[in-house]
C-alpha cells in the first residue's frame, strides 16, 4: 500500500506499507524532508509497525509524537502529515 502526502509548506510525505492481522506492517516512511538524527527514521516507522489497521489520524499523530525525542527535529515533516499520508495508503486499498 502506498499513501502520500505534501505538507503545507513543507515536503511531500511518503509511506508504504502492508497490513497483516490488522496492522500496520512493513512500514517505511521516505519523501523529501529532513530528520535529524538519522535515527528518528527508524523509531518512526518502528512506532507505526503495529498499529491497528483502524487506527485513527489523531491515534497515529499521538504515537509518533510520543516517539520521538526530545532533541529530533523535523524539516518540512510533522506527526500529523505521517498520520495523514498513512491513512491515505490504507484507504486507497480500502478502494482497490
Amino acid at each position: 500500500m502506498h499513501g502520500e502526502y505534501k505538507m503545507p509548506g513543507g515536503k511531500l510525505v511518503v509511506i508504504d506499507l502492508e497490513v497483516r492481522d490488522g496492522r500496520l506492517a512493513d512500514v517505511h516512511l521516505s519523501g523529501d524532508f529532513f530528520l535529524e538524527p538519522d535515527s528518528a527514521l527508524h523509531t518512526i516507522n518502528a512506532t507505526l509497525e503495529g498499529q491497528p489497521e483502524q487506527a485513527t489520524e489523531t491515534e497515529l499523530t499521538n504515537a509518533v509524537r510520543d516517539a520521538m525525542p526530545p532533541d529530533v527535529m523535523m524539516y518540512g515533516l510533522s506527526p500529523e502529515a505521517i498520520a495523514v499520508a498513512v491513512r491515505r495508503a490504507l484507504h486507497r486499498e480500502a478502494e482497490a
